[in-house]
């Protein structure tokens, strides 16, 4: 569930009141300047905000509420210590990079795959597709899209419950970013409706896709209108990966990250038709060590039509929860969440807050898929509903 929206002068009211210990937020630092008097977006322009990140903590909330465009300056010291044991009898102390990722770190969850082990990292929104940043001593920052900014720390849970000590973080708004109500909205821009997906458009598209001997399986429950290179941005901004096509590239790919200390997501997933042909990519969303059993996965295709000058790509979107018996041979499968809605809404949520998703709906076909069967024969149940998201328009963007 996405927090709600407080008053966008949130960061000037703040300026003038020392907030009480269970915000996590220190007593802000105030001038004369920066006194309540001063609303708007002039006021949040010369806010500065002080905050200690405890080490032993998942998440800290800051109260503070972002604009799309509103830029900071952060920066952090202090130090968190993790107690002695079997492999490190001294303990370890370290600052807000961290420390460098070593092998044992491969098996692992941390939020951020690409920072040091115990840095300070950041998260723009409270739901579960947020996707993490890493923030370390300093950081320039500006917010995508509107949401609540949060604070932790690259460790996983084990870690958390034993470190000791706090980052501290000073954040300098030197932008207030936009002030239309788009930029204000939580998580992306509102939902408006989508004239050129019209009913003719939804009766072309199939509602489900098929495997090779021509079984149906899961539902087309996205589309997204953009180019490639667009549609290739946005699941990247968003912390999805590109998944390896074969078995012989995920080993080779396995053994290169591995010597990079980097997490491995991207296993391969079969193959299955969309217009008579298998799907043109392949993206996965996972927390590492789960990703061989766990982990949100979608096919995309692109479809023969245009809208508004813009390809359509049809997207099947499921999450799979484990393993199941695979009743076309008696093999082993992936076992997919049958409430199939919240896959679709979480890409909407991870996509919609990387700031590229300029347009957004659901749009109902006349002919609604509710319940069926995948391929491998595991029920799943829907309202029928086809989230549309129009990607951001790089053409016309760089044309200005």
């Amino acid at each position: 569930m996405r927090t709600s929206r407080s008053s966008p002068w949130l960061a000037a009211f703040a300026l003038c009141v020392a907030l009480t210990p269970e915000t996590g937020l220190s007593q802000a630092q105030s001038t004369p300047a920066n006194s309540a008097r001063h609303s708007g977006p002039s006021a949040r322009s010369l806010a500065t905000l002080q905050f200690d990140v405890d080490a032993a903590k998942e998440w800290m909330d800051t109260k503070l509420d972002l604009r799309q465009g509103e830029k900071l300056r952060i920066t952090a010291t202090g130090k968190i210590t993790y107690p002695a044991d079997k492999k490190h009898p001294d303990g370890r102390t370290f600052g807000p990079a961290g420390m460098a990722r070593g092998f044992d770190d491969l098996i692992h969850q941390y939020p951020v795959t690409d920072s040091g082990h115990g840095s300070l990292i950041g998260r723009l929104g409270s739901d579960e597709g947020a996707q993490a940043f890493a923030v370390g001593k300093s950081l320039e920052y500006e917010a995508p899209v509107g949401g609540r900014l949060f604070f932790g720390i690259n460790q996983s849970m084990k870690d958390a419950g034993a470190a000791q000590g706090n980052f501290h973080v000073k954040i300098e708004i030197i932008n207030p970013g936009l002030s239309a109500a788009t930029a204000i909205a939580i998580g992306g821009p509102p939902e408006t409706p989508v004239p050129a997906i019209t009913p003719a458009i939804l009766a072309k598209i199939p509602r489900r896709i098929a495997d090779q001997r021509g079984n149906p399986g899961d539902m087309v429950n996205v589309f997204v209108i953009g180019t490639p290179a667009e549609l290739e941005k946005v699941f990247s901004a968003a912390g999805w990966v590109r998944v390896d096509s074969s078995v012989e590239n995920s080993v080779m790919n396995a053994v290169m990250d591995s010597f990079e200390k980097k997490d491995y997501l991207t296993m391969p997933m079969s193959t299955l038709y969309l217009f008579d042909r298998p799907q043109d990519y392949g993206f996965a969303h996972a927390e590492p060590v789960r990703v061989a059993m766990s982990r949100n996965h979608l096919r995309a295709w692109k479809s023969p039509y245009l809208i508004n000058g813009r390809r359509l790509w049809c997207i099947a979107a499921t999450h799979d929860t484990g393993f199941e018996r695979d009743q076309r041979n008696n093999g082993v499968t992936h076992k997919i969440d049958p409430a199939i809605d919240g896959e679709r809404e979480y890409v909407n949520g991870t996509l919609s807050e990387t700031g590229l998703v300029a347009q957004r709906a659901h749009v109902t076909p006349a002919d609604p898929l509710i319940t069926a069967k995948t391929a491998t024969g595991g029920e799943f149940h829907s309202d029928g509903r086809i989230l549309v998201l129009v990607l951001k328009d790089e053409t016309a963007s760089n044309a200005n």
